[in-house]
């Protein structure tokens, strides 16, 4: 490949290191830059390098940009689609991670110029798409109404977790999951959606998960009796675990049906939705991949 647009998050390009990797990178090929400033300026980049009749894109930035180009992609007719390809620069870019695409930007780079495309799977949650993880319950709810510090706890295991559930004010959603295969009614404590394998920083939520086979891993996590509470939040962090407050499958399509507004994060995009489908959407972006990337 020797020639591309790269759509770099404003909040990071006059980082001199990155500034002269792309210098560098153009004895590759030709690299143009397009630099975000606003709200809405991904979607209006894409659709410009897709009316420049651009094959490959690039998206430097962290998993919420690789959400807002995927998203803008998929508003464009698949015969004419341009390939993706990311230059991660966000704080925990899990998704970049999980395919092995390189945190060196020269290495980064010279994949995108030079790398072969792979058609992989996307996610659509109602009118949006995302390519990583869509969170619902406790995690979304942390992430929306509580402060960075606070949200550093999550991860540092189960008692801390424990810690957390007892002193925020967070209840349970009611309401149902429903799959091809069936319907889990229960007050929901966390789900994750995951076509991605990692989220919140490196936390393996599906270490399995495939981005072109077609299917997502679920995770849902049932509100628990006290008594059991400290082994299950275990389970939780055990991807093989599955069982009675725990439930773990791989499906083409799953619903949530609730009373209440369960918040939901898409890729670092709060929503909040009292009914909302996910489905596959199969082989839909060509993503330019690493060969030895797990993901495929």
């Amino acid at each position: 490949m020797k020639a591309m647009r790269l759509i770099l998050n404003g909040k990071k390009a006059g980082l001199l290191p990155l500034r002269e990797a792309i210098i560098a990178a153009r004895e590759l090929g030709d690299i143009e830059v397009r630099v975000t400033w606003e709200s809405g300026d991904v979607e209006r980049l894409v659709q410009e390098a897709h009316q420049d009749n651009c094959q490959r894109l690039m998206i430097g930035g962290g998993d919420g940009s690789v959400k807002e180009a995927v998203d803008a992609l998929m508003q464009i007719e698949e015969s004419q689609r341009p390939e993706l390809a990311i230059l991660p620069l966000g704080t925990a870019n899990d998704f970049a991670t999980a395919c092995l695409i390189p945190d060196d930007y020269a290495k980064a780079l010279r994949l995108a110029l030079e790398g072969e495309a792979v058609k992989v799977d996307c996610i659509q949650a109602d009118d949006q798409y995302f390519m990583n993880v869509a969170s619902g319950g406790f995690g979304a709810y942390v992430t929306a109404n509580t402060p960075t510090e606070l949200k550093n706890f999550l991860g540092g295991g189960a008692y801390t977790l424990h810690g957390l559930l007892r002193t925020l004010d967070f209840k349970p959603n009611q309401g149902k999951l429903v799959t091809p295969d069936q319907t889990i009614s229960g007050r929901v404590i966390v789900s994750a959606i995951c076509n991605g394998r990692l989220a919140g920083g490196g936390q393996q939520l599906a270490p399995n998960a495939k981005i072109n086979d077609g299917l997502m891993d679920v995770v849902a996590w049932l509100e628990t009796p006290a008594e059991s509470l400290i082994t299950t939040i275990k389970d939780m962090f055990d991807s093989e675990v599955s069982g009675e407050y725990i439930k773990r499958f791989r499906v083409p399509w799953v619903e949530w049906c609730s009373d209440s507004e369960m918040p939901i994060n898409l890729d670092g995009e709060p929503i909040a939705r009292k009914r909302i489908r996910f489905e596959v959407v199969p082989k839909a972006i060509s993503l330019v991949l690493p060969e030895n990337s797990p993901i495929i």
